[in-house]
């Protein structure tokens, strides 16, 4: 017998005190719309989390638990530090215990500023640098060398320096060596200003010439140009001469006196290229965008060829690449290339360089260029350009959080993704994922599903478990779980075609292809395989074109959906008709505000390094109206009472009865379709989730008068009960006479659609063609792709 066998009386021993905290405890949450939310989750496991959009996922994980983690790991820097870090407020719970280190992988859009791209974004470019800077022949300079965001430049000049208690002049020069490309200034582009746009040859400027938003007779900006004296004011542009046109167009700035005040005098074209111009199109107000769009057009910078760097960063090669030529490679050739080099000198740089470059190619990247800009990234490609950094990490028991990391892809990645999720928790690792997919469901050890509903209707835990007792539960995502759409017995007949010939933007290679109108089509195919190329790079984009995109919705706290549909001007206009006085009185932006409070609602306290406090208005209890406004009435409800209430109560209210506002009803209407009928009409956009927010935005656009619909991803953040309502919507904007063209990987999107148009085979390089067209029936009878795969299989055939 073994001495080790033990007895069973023998005492066991008492378990370690550190051993106790295996759970993360959250008691009494009521953050946003949770309700005294109490949950405990395992530690070093897998976590789901569930429900409908809008149910409290985000509340709970990211602004509970993850924003914990963030503020006490910030309390541990000394105060001077902390002065420089973004203050946290400690989440509305009661007890939160057992939290470890979070690191938040979201789905937040990468900045769309021009100079940033998946090279800069990542470590990748930097470890470029250096690479070239010490292997590169010639040798050109430091790595800055090879930076497109540093301008070359000298100076010298002389510098007073106190030495033994004189004051000693010396000469001073000083050289940098950069990177980028003088004519396009990093760039990659050069914009070409139509002046035909910006004014009207024919007309004086006291006649109104100038044709730039915001440029109007009697305006600051016009009077700046009139009352200049450079030229007469009252006589047409075209009969100005030569030095005059250069004064009005291009003069450098100058200081001087304009209608009596000392002013800087700029040309028009500078001022424009200043003011419009520096700015991100997507961050511009619409009627802005509007006029860029047709006065300006940006062609590939002739002197770099679009590479962003100078001649000479592009004149320094390793075995013939230079690192304009290395950049513009696909990420997974770039690998093999670095794979090739052998240099023990930077061999540590080397195996870095591998390491993350290896990383974007098993996180299904790979098919990337390290020059592609980063605003060009969807949802899905940024959150996995982010998760790079965190693959090879040697870290453990550490908290991932991520917010559906499946968005944006295929089935077929789904797989791989799942992969990468498991690893992460079997390094010793929490990891809490906030999901809809089914296929991310099943592989949890932990569930919790929130609802029962969204908004004021959800808050509250209706399941925590396995993913057998959730099947069992019969909660909405239990019984949702197995959902499977069908194939439509009859798919609907085109009434036309849009005609697509030689498509090459991006990996396309020249693809010819019929988009039937009339019908609900389905683009799809693995991420990188060219979807997006086509549809945005070949459907003509104007008038009959109604784009609804992932790019997120912009606005402050003060912005809710009744200021961003529109909504808020026909209830504005009802109000001031009912009882005769200023629409304007009935905003809170406006004339109607709070004085106390400035129409916010709450008075905010800047606590310096401490976390900003917020109370709620003493004037106005947070109605954020001058109370006497709140005199006025609509259907005997005042303007706060309204914003109040959610859309389907409105809805209701201004039906029938007195409140009945036609052009409100139209866009309440909408906004109940795409499934917010429980959102109230006052609540600050930044408390919705990605979710909601792409419904709204697709809600302001179904009164658009547009023939071609385009849809990017529409099912992102939906919950498998509400992709039946959404393709009811599509069903709905087809038989009303539209023709829908959807981007998705969605399966059941694609057994709904009429029509298939399949990319592929591979993504990157490997895609880019056309590898099926036809009836959703005839891809799964075929099974000739990977997609057809996986519809096959998730229709049961």
């Amino acid at each position: 017998m073994s001495m080790t066998t033990r007895t069973d009386d023998a005492p066991v021993p008492a378990p370690h005190a550190a051993d106790s905290h295996e759970l993360i405890r959250v008691h009494g949450a009521r953050e946003n719309n949770l309700r005294n939310v109490t949950v405990e989750i395992p530690k070093r496991r897998l976590t789901v989390f569930t429900g409908v959009s809008g149910s409290g996922k985000s509340s709970l994980v990211f602004d509970t638990i993850a924003a914990e983690s963030r503020r006490l790991i910030n309390e541990t820097y000394s105060a001077f530090v902390q002065g420089f870090m973004p203050t946290l407020a400690r989440p509305d719970v009661d007890v939160l215990d057992g939290l470890t280190t979070a690191i938040i992988v979201d789905q937040q859009r990468m900045g769309a500023d021009p100079r940033s791209t998946v090279g800069t974004a990542t470590d990748a470019n930097a470890m470029l640098r250096i690479l070239f800077s010490r292997l590169g022949t010639p040798h050109i300079g430091s790595p800055k060398a090879f930076s497109f965001n540093v301008a070359s430049m000298s100076g010298a000049g002389a510098v007073t320096v106190e030495r033994g208690g004189k004051q000693v002049k010396e000469r001073r020069a000083f050289t940098v060596t950069g990177g980028m490309c003088p004519r396009c200034e990093g760039r990659g582009t050069v914009t070409d200003i139509d002046l035909t746009q910006l004014y009207d040859a024919d007309k004086s400027l006291d006649e109104g010439a100038l044709t730039i938003p915001g440029y109007k007779p009697g305006g600051w900006n016009h009077r700046l140009y009139s009352e200049s004296g450079l030229y007469a004011p009252d006589k047409p542009i075209r009969t100005f001469t030569q030095a005059q046109l250069d004064d009005f167009l291009y003069r450098e700035p100058t200081r001087m006196k304009i209608a009596g005040i000392n002013m800087t005098y700029e040309g028009l074209v500078p001022r424009i290229q200043k003011s419009m111009l520096a700015k991100d199109r997507e961050a511009m107000q619409p009627h802005i965008r509007e006029f860029v769009d047709r006065a300006v057009t940006f062609t590939t910078c002739p002197d770099c060829a679009g590479t962003r760097l100078s001649e000479a960063a592009r004149s320094s090669k390793i075995k013939g690449i230079s690192i304009a030529d290395a950049c513009a490679m696909q990420i997974s050739d770039l690998a093999e290339w670095v794979r090739e080099l052998d240099e023990p000198s930077v061999a540590p740089l080397l195996a870095s360089l591998r390491d993350t470059l290896d990383s974007f190619v098993e996180i299904g990247l790979g098919y990337l260029s390290l020059d592609r800009p980063a605003g060009t990234l969807s949802g899905g490609e940024a959150q996995r350009t982010k998760m790079i950094r965190h693959l090879g990490s040697s870290l453990t028991d550490v908290t991932y959080v991520f917010d559906e990391p499946t968005a944006g892809l295929h089935p077929h990645d789904i797989r791989r993704m799942n992969d990468l999720l498991l690893r992460l928790r079997d390094k010793g690792n929490t990891v809490l994922v906030v999901e809809h997919k089914p296929e991310v469901i099943a592989i949890a050890d932990h569930v919790v599903d929130l609802g029962p509903g969204a908004g004021t209707a959800g808050g509250t835990v209706c399941f925590e478990g396995t993913v057998a007792g959730l099947r069992a539960a019969r909660t909405l995502t239990g019984r949702h779980l197995d959902d499977r759409a069908a194939l439509k017995d009859r798919v609907r007949e085109p009434s036309g075609a849009l005609e697509i010939r030689g498509a090459t933007t991006h990996n396309l290679k020249g693809v010819d292809v019929d988009i039937p109108l009339g019908v609900l089509t389905v683009v799809t195919g693995v991420a990188g395989s060219g979807k997006s190329s086509l549809v945005h790079g070949s459907v003509p984009a104007g008038a009959g074109v109604v784009f609804v995109d992932q790019s997120p919705i912009r606005g402050s706290r003060r912005s809710n959906p009744a200021t961003y549909t529109g909504l808020l001007e026909p209830v504005r206009k009802a109000f001031a008709k009912a009882n005769g006085v200023k629409p304007a009185l009935f905003s809170a932006n406006s004339e109607g505000a709070c004085p106390a409070c400035n129409g916010a609602g709450v008075v905010y306290t800047d606590l310096a390094i401490m976390a900003g406090v917020a109370t709620t208005c003493e004037e106005c209890e947070g109605r954020r109206f001058d109370a006497s406004v709140l005199e006025y009435r609509l259907g005997g409800r005042d303007i706060s009472e309204v914003l109040a209430m959610t859309v389907e109560q409105a809805e209701e209210f201004f039906g029938s009865g007195e409140g009945r506002t036609p052009a409100a009803h139209r866009v309440l209407r909408n906004l109940a379709d795409v499934g917010l009928g429980y959102l109230t009409l006052g609540q600050p956009l930044t408390t919705l989730s990605g979710g909601e927010r792409q419904r709204l935005k697709l809600a302001t656009h179904m009164t658009d008068k547009g023939g071609i619909y385009v849809l990017d991803e529409p099912t992102t953040g939906l919950h498998l009960a509400d992709v039946e309502q959404l393709l009811g919507l599509l069903d709905r904007l087809v038989d009303a006479g539209k023709s829908v063209i959807v981007i998705e990987h969605h399966q059941a999107v694609m057994a709904h659609a009429d029509w298939i148009i399949d990319l592929g085979p591979g993504a990157g390089h490997d895609g880019g063609r056309i590898v099926f067209e036809g009836t959703p029936a005839q891809l799964v009878a075929a099974r000739s792709t990977i997609t057809g795969e996986h519809l096959a299989e998730y229709v049961g055939h």
